[in-house]
């Protein structure tokens, strides 16, 4: 019994999760055309600078509905038409565009100003 439930949740948890190999093939498909990789041009931003700046929930959710949110996500205007796609296309995509960036920019960590009362104290 235990054996199969732990089946059940392992195959459950894997259905549910976003699949690097097809979201690869949605963008052929789908987004290729505007979105280049590695900045090979296009008429939409690269992917791997979308990667970088934005997180997978956001770059699913923008994916879904551009039109409405590219003032929200400080586009100027928009030319991304909205995608017949099925709801796990979409999370398919947006893990394989996030997985071209392995460091984000929300990583970078910040140094702390220096007071201007203890740096000319330490000279």
């Amino acid at each position: 019994m235990k054996r199969l439930l732990t089946s059940v949740l392992f195959l459950t948890a894997t259905t549910l999760m976003a699949d690097i190999e097809a979201g690869e093939k949605v963008y052929r498909e789908n987004c290729a055309m505007c979105h280049s990789i590695n900045g090979g041009g296009g008429m939409g931003p690269d992917f791997n600078m979308v990667a970088y700046s934005r997180h997978k929930e956001e770059i699913e959710y923008y994916a879904k509905d551009p039109y409405s949110l590219y003032k929200a996500f400080g586009y100027s205007a928009n030319a991304m038409p909205t995608l017949p796609l099925e709801a796990q296309e979409f999370k398919d995509v947006a893990e394989y565009i996030s997985s071209l960036q392995p460091f984000k920019k929300w990583m970078i960590k910040s140094t702390p100003k220096q007071d201007n009362n203890e740096t000319n104290s330490t000279k």
